[in-house]
């Protein structure tokens, strides 16, 4: 009989054990000798997904989401482009600044939380995925998910309050990933967003992509602004910096666009109106779950903090509305599934929900507006 560790699921076991303990591999690329086979053997994602599960053994199942279907003409003739957006708390700042009064600290754990993200991107299974506060990227995300066959981009805040943290795995950034088999990357840019002329921490990521199956190009981008009360104007001074990047990076909207990101601002500030408003043409995603398509949801993270209970609309799906359609959108937690001590929690791991929309394109790219 052969070796029973030759089998899939004790080799993928192998795999996610690894990324469990950070040290096993070097927090930043130094060793530039021969690539892990490991790293590069494919990965089956029901394996991984199944991997989660054994490890999420003990704790409640994942909440049922559906989507809404937003399309009402006839179907695309391309398979839809699933994108998914979503602030999955950095490690250091869940267990170290941000004090989630009412969330145990034991469904905070590393080695569980980390199966509970895997477990919602491997249930959504998206084309490009958009994350925002990721410090577990070199010991995690890019190891599993480049085996899935996703390309892996990562941009780290200059300044990263995770490194005030002890025992922090270094800085929290954003992070871009798509699926290799159905696009080619053309053009990438790492952008460090500017207020006042002034560098800042905030960063983005924008990448112009183009779609295997219908030679189409577009640009997909990923921010986290500035957070907190009383930085409204320092927000808008961002958004301004980072509208006025894409515009060069989509030769002023000739190039669809889709920006994910945290935007820390309510649908009020001045950093929304200025997207609504921008030449580029954006409309926001999840505004067409709402029962006339001109307001956003309730709320994107719920929370409660020893200041008081948190709950604020501040993750968006931005995309150009004369090139894209959105064919469906995921729907949002109820409260009821949130439950009363609120986000994260032993069934979900981060304060933000994850939005997930289908975009096709438009059968009439010349039809500008």
């Amino acid at each position: 009989a052969g070796c029973p560790m030759g089998n899939s699921s004790s080799r993928l076991y192998s795999a996610l054990a690894r990324t469990l303990s950070s040290s096993a591999v070097p927090q930043h690329r130094d060793c530039l000798g021969q690539p892990d086979p490991a790293q590069l053997d494919p990965i089956d994602p029901k394996d991984l997904l199944e991997e989660c599960q054994m490890v999420l053994q003990k704790r409640p199942p994942r909440f049922q989401r559906d989507f809404v279907d937003l399309k009402a003409s006839a179907a695309s003739s391309h398979r839809p482009i699933r994108v998914m957006q979503w602030n999955i708390l950095a490690q250091a700042l869940g267990e170290g600044k941000d004090n989630f009064v009412q969330c145990p600290m034991e469904a905070l754990k590393w080695e569980e939380r980390k199966c509970l993200i895997l477990e919602e991107i491997l249930a959504y299974k998206p084309d490009i995925l958009c994350l925002q506060e990721v410090d577990h990227y070199f010991d995690t995300f890019e190891p599993l998910l480049s085996r899935l066959g996703y390309q892996c981009t990562f941009f780290p805040k200059p300044w990263s309050p995770c490194l005030d943290v002890e025992q922090n795995n270094g800085p929290d950034g954003c992070a871009l990933f798509f699926l290799k088999d159905r696009f080619e990357l053309i053009n990438s840019a790492n952008i460090r967003l500017t207020a006042m002329k002034l560098k800042t921490n905030q960063v983005a990521i924008a990448q112009t992509l183009k779609c295997h199956e219908t030679g189409r190009v577009f640009c997909i981008a990923v921010t986290h602004l500035k957070a907190r009360t009383g930085w409204e104007r320092f927000r808008s001074a961002q958004g301004c910096d980072l509208l006025q990047n894409l515009k060069n990076i989509t030769q002023g909207a000739k190039i669809p666009l889709i920006i994910c990101g945290d935007f820390n601002a309510e649908p009020t500030e001045e950093v929304y109106k200025e997207f609504s408003n921008s030449s580029l043409n954006l409309n926001s995603a999840y505004k067409l779950l709402s029962p006339d398509g001109q307001s956003e949801p309730p709320y994107t993270t719920w929370k409660i903090r020893p200041s008081g209970e948190c709950r604020h609309t501040l993750d968006y799906i931005w995309y150009s509305q004369h090139a894209l359609n959105v064919n469906s959108a995921l729907g949002l937690l109820t409260e009821e599934q949130i439950g009363p001590n609120r986000l994260p929690s032993f069934n979900y791991p981060s304060d933000h929900l994850s939005l997930v929309c289908d975009f096709s394109f438009n059968q009439d790219p010349d039809r500008l507006l």
